[in-house]
């Protein structure tokens, strides 16, 4: 078991600092959308799966929550990693200058 608890400590750390960056930027909806996905599509079923008719018992069922971990962070990091961080700092910097011209005018 100490090898899929280290596995899960560490994607759980990653994934932790990807979904920070997702809630920072506003994207809330897309990491609650790959969680349910990836846990609720993969993880649970391979859980199940591993831990009964295979009869894996409890590593069958911490490997689905590692798979499960695993396709958050893959997802997330893609989803970070092709995003226009450009176009982001600008949407933001509109944001912000009308918000300071709101607040100029009362």
């Amino acid at each position: 078991m100490a090898p899929f608890i280290s596995i899960s400590i560490i994607t759980d750390s990653l994934q932790a600092v990807i979904s920070g960056i997702a809630r920072g930027s506003g994207w809330q909806h897309i990491g609650a959308y790959v969680i349910l996905g990836a846990f609720y599509l993969f993880g649970i079923p391979a859980a199940v799966g591993l831990g009964f008719p295979l009869h894996l018992k409890a590593k069958g069922l911490w490997i689905g929550i590692v798979i499960g971990s695993i396709i958050q962070l893959t997802s997330l990091s893609l989803i970070t990693g092709l995003t226009d961080w450009r176009k982001q700092a600008t949407k933001a910097n509109e944001r912000m200058s009308k918000e300071e011209l709101e607040n100029e005018l009362g």
